[in-house]
């Protein structure tokens, strides 16, 4: 375990005072059931704290580097942003999910990659660092993790409203999808969904929700549609 926190700890480039704070971070409360343990020993507290501070932090940036933009449309770029897919995005960007502690429901059940379970272990360990660091050391690991390249990010994660305007620039074209598969049972189920470009096939995406999978369909049809113009 102590191994395990010094890598992850690397991968962020913050080092814990306190790593106990590290360890809740990343305590799922599917391991805190499974060893009886008190249920507020789990991450769920730190991810309401990060959420907080994750909030105002986006906040922030985007106040500053937007500056003639009105607050409906900030409120709307920040909540793209600081969404489940997105967060979860980051989370696979560090392997978050190799680090967590999971019961063994969760973990066959695929926990490690579930973007709600991830999501919320990022919040988590946002609210950790707060904790352990200050609001600069939250701050500084919020822009070099979750606001960097948000340019490749907005495309995962607003994918169908960027594929929706590509598609309506050329006429006679609409997105259409389709749900082809459903896996698991009913409270943790797997949703694969096709896109198609009028009758073309262009991409498959797959999440625990259709929207979700919809969204990495229509990520990597626009994938397709970018290396096809390269072309």
């Amino acid at each position: 375990m102590k191994q395990r926190l010094f890598e992850l700890q690397n991968k962020i480039g913050y080092r814990f005072r306190d790593e106990e704070l590290l360890i809740s971070a990343l305590m799922h409360s599917s391991y805190t059931n499974e060893k009886h343990l008190p249920k507020h020993k789990c991450n769920e507290r730190l991810e309401f704290l990060g959420d907080a501070v994750l909030e105002l932090i986006s906040s922030e940036f985007l106040f500053f580097s937007n500056r003639k933009t009105p607050e409906g449309e900030l409120t709307r770029m920040r909540a793209s942003m600081v969404c489940e897919p997105s967060l979860a995005f980051c989370a696979r960007e560090i392997g978050l999910g190799d680090y967590l502690l999971l019961g063994k429901g969760e973990e066959v059940t695929g926990g490690r990659k579930r973007d709600s379970v991830t999501s919320d272990a990022l919040e988590a360990l946002i609210g950790a660092i707060y904790l352990d660091g200050g609001f600069a050391s939250a701050k500084e690991f919020v822009r070099n993790f979750v606001l960097n390249d948000l340019e490749n990010k907005k495309l995962f994660y607003d994918s169908k409203t960027i594929l929706q305007e590509i598609v309506q620039g050329v006429q006679g074209q609409q997105v259409s999808y389709k749900l082809v598969k459903e896996d698991g049972p009913d409270h943790n189920k797997t949703f694969t969904v096709e896109v198609f470009i009028s009758d073309l096939l262009y991409g498959e995406g797959t999440g625990r929700t259709k929207k979700a999978a919809e969204q990495e369909a229509a990520y990597h049809a626009i994938l397709k549609i970018r290396k096809e113009n390269k072309e």
